[in-house]
């Protein structure tokens, strides 16, 4: 059986490079679009000799992009940012990367589409990151109106930024962990592997074309309860501090301007909105795919956290 050509656009970042080995291990050909191939030499092994091909690629660029897309049968958007940096603001990156993205696709004569979003996309939101990633979404069904959108909640894996941060929080001596709005804003974690799972089913099978799910864990939990999840695994007790949404945007306006912020203001406007899976979405089942416990995976990650690794013992019960 002759094997589809998937370019994944950003496959090198977090969830892309668990799609481009499950791609692999499908016996799809792959080809990587990024902006620093060699960068992205890792990626080569997941697949046999020439299965995993890297091009240079500026989702900014129409060029560049049309190159990447020309003579696929499918291409995945992987492409986002947490914060502006640069050159790379919300609008470049979600609206006019996406958009760019979809009309090559179409124009290449691409069969299948998938646009990676968010849950809490929409055009009218009061963060600047939800409101172009639903301006992106409205762009790419203007410009490929059979494209699948997928939008996770908190995604979290080995290489994760969500749960692997608050860890590293955990460990610096006398610093709480911050409860911003109070730690009530819910969650609904979602394993990075069942993403790629979601991903490569809709770049492969047309059943799902023109659709829009909404990828979360089975358990929804608080922002509270994240925190103590994480003090669980890492084997650590710390003390939360509840922080207000006006006194976490005075400091994110103060840490907001430094690379790599650890939190920025339309973060916080973000954390005062439940991220967890709408009620009449279509979902990972839907995909045919069963959510992964958070409680099964994060332990074997965090486990580098605790104060003597891997051979740290359980904190007993007082």
């Amino acid at each position: 059986m002759t094997r589809d050509l998937v370019t994944v656009i950003g496959g090198s970042g977090f969830i892309g490079r668990y799609v481009v080995r499950l791609l692999a291990k499908q016996k799809h050909r792959i080809r990587v679009a990024v902006r620093h191939p060699n960068e992205a030499l890792f990626l080569k092994p997941m697949g046999d000799v020439g299965q995993v091909q890297l091009l240079p690629t500026n989702i900014r660029n129409a060029a560049s992009v049309a190159r990447a897309v020309d003579g696929a049968d499918a291409v995945v958007n992987l492409v986002g940012i947490l914060q502006p940096s640069g050159h790379e603001d919300f609008q470049s990156v979600h609206v006019n990367g996406a958009e760019a993205v979809a009309k090559a696709a179409a124009a290449a004569g691409v069969r299948r589409l998938v646009q990676l979003s968010a849950i809490g996309a929409d055009r009218n939101a009061e963060s600047a990151y939800a409101s172009s990633k639903g301006e992106g979404e409205i762009a790419v069904r203007a410009a490929f109106p059979a494209a699948t959108i997928l939008r996770p909640s908190i995604v979290f894996g080995d290489e994760d930024g969500f749960f692997n941060r608050f860890a590293r929080l955990a460990c610096i001596p006398r610093l709480p962990l911050p409860l911003i709005g109070g730690g009530k804003t819910r969650f609904q974690p979602v394993y990075v592997c069942d993403v790629a799972e979601a991903v490569a089913r809709a770049a492969t099978q047309d059943a799902f074309a023109g659709q829009t799910f909404e990828l979360g864990g089975p358990k929804v939990y608080s922002f509270r309860e994240i925190l103590e999840l994480v003090l669980a695994e890492i084997r650590r007790d710390k003390m939360m501090l509840p922080v207000p949404f006006f006194a976490a945007k005075i400091g994110a306006f103060f840490t907001g301007i430094l690379p790599n912020a650890p939190l920025t203001m339309d973060q916080v406007e973000l954390l005062k909105h439940d991220n967890v899976v709408s009620p009449d979405a279509r979902t990972l089942r839907d995909l045919g795919i069963d959510p992964t416990p958070a409680e099964s995976i994060v332990g074997t990650y965090l486990e580098r956290y605790r104060k003597q690794g891997q051979f740290s013992k359980p904190v007993e019960a007082a």
